[in-house]
């Protein structure tokens, strides 16, 4: 399934800022990123991935890249607080945002805290995850870290940047330590250099909106894992100085598994619209998720060009879907050269799927599948979750004119008549852990 589409802000003073638009619901909800943000990635991993399966069925959901990091412009420092609002302020003004709620993560929340007081017009609620109002401790501020304490964080921080093991710290319950960390160091490195990192490291430590706090006007939820390394203090502080802020304190953020994140977001989307998802309410069903794409796509459309091109396409894409139809397939999305189908019975998806690689090579034609069943979410017409990323990473290395399927998929046909080749264990991008995979023969 395609990913939402970037598009740039330009701020007051001439910077882009990425974001990303997602879901269309009732309300608008702001996500304003701390240190670790790549939009084009956030939605693989558990510090913002929860946020973008779940928020998107009640709100439109709006995520960007903070200044300076991610796809955002870079290399241009931090800004000031003021600046970095002024970020906030440009997305919404770019997607016709009024009013939104604004979930601001770490030093995110300190910007979502001075954004609500300055612009209370345009802050309908406040979600703060792990938001300190001062890092450093004071003699009126307890919750706070030593200077020391503070310096030692940031140069480990910034020893580990790139390797995964600066982030690794702030999630938990990773199922495989070795592949999350390893995914997360590919993360890291797209946000942006050690350097860059203990830049925005000391940004964050300066921020104090501790005067800012009786400002807030606004319902206001403050939230605090119990696994992560932020102090519990700093985040009570901040909503016991919100007039009628609601604390919770439950796992869930930095959380791998996908029922702790959906139990956190059940909270926020409780607080943000009234009423928690009634049971029942997300579809999830086992599903064979199939993806598909022609190989060598690129070089085919420059030798034909547009007009012949096009027209190769659009019989290819019937070809497609009759087999789809044949086998009981339901098409999800439809980009360029590429399908997602889901299937209620793995056997069917994989003659599905090598009937169709028949099919195109009639029109000159070689397509590459991937395959893999698993639990998934019904979202409308689309479909989430960690089975729709593994069938899309299975594609990515199957060979032309291969149809590879996950273990899962291999053993749930056992009876069916179907053989495999066996093509060894790989690292799948993005995807924890080590996958078993096969090539359908046949």
């Amino acid at each position: 399934m395609s990913r939402p589409v970037v598009r740039y802000a330009t701020t007051a003073d001439g910077l882009e800022i990425a974001y990303q638009v997602l879901g269309d619901g009732p309300i608008d909800i702001v996500i304003v990123p701390g240190l670790t943000s790549n939009v084009d990635r956030n939605a693989d991993f558990p510090l913002y991935g929860g946020y973008l399966r779940r928020f998107p069925r009640f709100a439109r959901t709006i995520v960007l890249d903070r200044r300076g990091g991610g796809i955002s412009e870079r290399e241009v420092g931090t800004g000031s607080a003021e600046d970095r609002m002024d970020d906030v302020r440009a997305v919404m003004d770019s997607v016709g945002c009024t009013r939104a709620a604004l979930l601001g993560h770490v030093e995110g929340g300190s910007i979502a805290i001075l954004f609500a007081a300055t612009y209370p017009d345009r802050v309908s609620a406040l979600v703060l995850i792990e938001t300190p109002t001062r890092p450093f401790a004071a003699p009126d501020y307890e919750a706070g870290r030593s200077a020391a304490e503070m310096e030692r964080g940031a140069a480990a921080f910034r020893a580990a940047w790139g390797t995964g093991r600066a982030t690794f710290l702030i999630t938990s319950d990773a199922p495989d330590a070795e592949a999350a960390v390893e995914a997360l160091g590919a993360l890291e490195r797209s946000i942006g250099t050690p350097s860059s990192i203990v830049r925005q490291l000391r940004f964050a430590a300066e921020l104090d909106v501790r005067a800012v706090l009786p400002l807030i006007d606004v319902p206001t939820l403050v939230m605090h894992s119990p696994h992560t390394p932020w102090p519990e203090a700093q985040a009570r502080y901040t909503a016991e100085h919100i007039r009628g802020a609601r604390y919770v304190d439950m796992p869930g953020f930095g959380s791998w598994d996908l029922f702790k994140q959906d139990a956190f977001c059940d909270a926020i989307e409780e607080f943000l619209t009234g009423q928690r998802p009634p049971v029942g309410d997300v579809d999830r069903v086992l599903a064979t998720v199939l993806f598909t794409d022609i190989v060598d796509s690129t070089r085919r459309a420059a030798e034909l060009g547009d007009r012949r091109w096009r027209e190769l396409l659009e019989k290819h894409h019937a070809l497609v879907r009759k087999q789809l139809e044949r086998y009981r397939g339901r098409e999800v999305d439809t980009t360029g050269d590429g399908f997602l189908a889901t299937f209620d019975g793995p056997a069917r998806a994989v003659r599905c799927a090598a009937s169709i690689r028949e099919a195109v090579a009639g029109i000159g034609l070689a397509i590459r599948a991937g395959l893999h069943t698993g639990e998934c979410e019904l979202i409308g017409n689309g479909v989430a979750g960690i089975a729709v990323h593994l069938g899309a990473r299975i594609l990515a290395v199957a060979g032309p004119g291969e149809v590879l399927v996950s273990t899962t998929v291999k053993d749930l046909v056992a009876g069916s008549g179907l053989c495999f080749a066996d093509r060894g264990v790989h690292t799948l991008k993005g995807v924890p852990g080590e996958w078993h995979l096969f090539a359908a023969e046949l």
